[in-house]
């Protein structure tokens, strides 16, 4: 039996998906983050990246035996072949992990999916829910350039490459405003927080 609930977690570059994460796990959620894992399947001594040197050489690993991730980048990102070959490495290896973390929860957990292609990837029906960071294209812009010191037409040019705020709404169950204070995203987490405890304690069925 999985868990009862699960919930994807989405947000354009800058909108607080991270932050909002961090509330979840410290309130008790358990939070799956595929970023992250993707990184843990190919630490050294891991089959995972055995495999990426098997397909792309030695010469994507560091002097210390890790992986070198902007020389991979530079191979992939032209080369849809050679980017669908590392796909096929990491996807089953990052779906094999998330289903282990999944399985580990408890029967009444809420299992947080940090899924930042969630929209683009048309994934939302994986999840019970779909909670959507969401902030104005102006509050992003103003955090990449203040708070993350990117050049504004780098951070236009990736909010340009990411899903529409209206097309990431469009997915919402539940929408986390997030173009106030830091400090206005706590109150708001957690009252969210309680309804989905109380939706993954009565989820029968």
């Amino acid at each position: 039996m999985g868990p009862m609930l699960k919930l994807g977690l989405t947000g354009g570059i800058g909108a607080g998906k991270s932050e909002v994460s961090r509330i979840l796990t410290s309130l008790g959620a358990v939070l799956i983050d595929s970023d992250r894992i993707a990184r843990e399947v190919v630490e050294p001594g891991t089959p995972g990246l055995t495999a990426v040197v098997t397909e792309f050489g030695p010469e994507v690993l560091t002097a210390d035996g890790h992986l070198d991730r902007p020389g991979l980048g530079a191979i992939v990102f032209n080369d849809p072949e050679r980017l669908s070959a590392l796909n096929a490495i990491i996807h089953p290896l990052v779906r094999d992990r998330s289903a282990e973390l999944q399985a580990a929860a408890a029967p009444d957990a809420v299992v947080v999916h940090d899924v930042p292609l969630l929209a683009e990837n048309k994934l939302a029906p994986l999840y019970d829910l779909v909670m959507v960071v969401d902030a104005t294209p102006e509050t992003q812009l103003d955090r990449l350039v203040r708070l993350r010191g990117m050049a504004e037409a780098e951070a236009r040019a990736r909010m340009a490459a990411q899903a529409t705020r209206a097309d990431r709404l469009a997915i919402a169950d539940v929408v986390i405003d997030n173009n106030g204070p830091i400090e206005a995203l706590e109150p708001q987490v957690t009252k969210v927080w309680a309804d989905l405890v109380a939706r993954a304690a009565g989820a029968e069925g």
